[in-house]
C-alpha cells in the first residue's frame, strides 16, 4: 500500500492542495473527479515529484521509501520517487524527433542505465502489449492521437514503475479514439496494475475503478468505493457535480 498523509502545495500564495489523503492499496485502480480548478493534476503530479510539495509524507508500505517533504528531502530520493511511477500525460508529451519505440527506451536507458538492446525487446514488447506492433518506427506526427496515447502508456510501463498515473488521458482525444484508450486502462487495471486516474469518465469510474475521491477547492471531498460515491452519496457537493457533469 501506498499511504499518503497531508500533502499541501502552493503557487506563491495560491494554495492548491490543502491538505490532501489517501491510501492506495496495491492493484488497485483509484479514480479522482472534480471540477477544473480542484487541484486534480496538481496532486498527481505530487505523487511522480513533477511537483513537490511544502510538507505531507508519500510512504511505501514495503518499506522501500518514504519522503516527507516537511524534511526537505535530497534529490536522490526525490528521484527514486519519480521511479516508482510512470506518468501519462493529457497531451502525450512523446518527443517528436523519436520513433514509437525510441520513446520507450529513453527512461530504461538514460534513468535506468539499462543497455539498448534489452530496452528494445522490453519496448517492442510493450508496443505490442497496446496494440501498436506494426508502428514501432513510426514517428509521433504519424500516429493519431489515440495511437499517441498508447505510445505514452506503453512509454510509462517501460519503467516497470509500482504506480501508474494517468492525467485526463483521453481529454485530448477525438470521442472516437477514446475507447481504443480507455480499453488499454482498463485491461491494465484487469492485470492487476495499481493506477491513479484523473478523469471525467464516469463510465471508466464506475465501472473499473476500486476506488473513487472528489475533490474540490483542494479539498478532498468524499472518497470511497464506486457504489457509495454514485449510488448512496449524501454529500450535497458529490450529488451536485455527478448531476451535472452526467447530465
Amino acid at each position: 500500500m501506498i499511504k499518503i498523509t497531508n500533502i499541501h502545495k502552493a503557487f506563491g500564495d495560491n494554495e492548491v492542495l490543502k491538505g490532501i489523503d489517501l491510501d492506495i492499496k496495491k492493484g488497485s485502480v483509484v479514480v479522482i473527479l472534480g471540477p477544473s480548478g480542484s487541484g486534480k493534476t496538481t496532486f498527481l503530479r505530487c505523487l511522480n515529484a513533477l511537483e513537490v510539495p511544502e510538507q505531507g509524507v508519500i510512504e511505501f508500505d514495503d518499506g522501500s521509501l518514504k519522503v516527507d517533504f516537511g524534511a526537505k528531502p535530497s534529490k536522490a530520493l526525490m528521484r527514486k520517487l519519480q521511479q516508482k511511477s510512470g506518468m501519462v500525460f493529457q497531451s502525450y508529451n512523446l518527443f517528436p524527433h523519436k520513433t514509437a519505440v525510441e520513446n520507450l527506451m529513453l527512461g530504461p536507458v538514460i534513468a535506468q542505465g539499462k543497455n539498448k538492446a534489452d530496452a528494445r525487446a522490453k519496448a517492442l514488447q510493450l508496443l505490442d502489449k497496446v496494440g501498436l506492433s506494426d508502428k514501432v518506427d513510426l514517428y509521433p506526427f504519424q500516429l493519431s492521437g489515440g495511437q499517441q496515447q498508447r505510445v505514452g502508456i506503453a512509454r510509462a510501463l517501460a519503467i516497470e514503475p509500482d504506480l501508474l498515473l494517468f492525467d485526463e488521458p483521453t481529454s485530448a482525444l477525438d470521442p472516437e479514439l477514446v475507447q481504443e484508450v480507455l480499453k488499454t486502462m482498463q485491461q491494465l487495471a484487469s492485470e492487476g496494475w495499481t493506477m491513479v486516474v484523473v478523469t471525467h469518465e464516469i463510465n471508466f469510474a464506475r465501472n473499473v475503478a476500486d476506488v473513487v475521491m472528489l475533490m474540490e477547492d483542494g479539498h478532498v471531498v468524499e472518497v470511497g468505493p464506486p457504489e457509495q460515491l454514485f449510488e448512496q452519496s449524501e454529500h450535497p457537493r458529490t450529488q451536485a457535480f455527478l448531476q451535472r457533469i452526467i447530465s
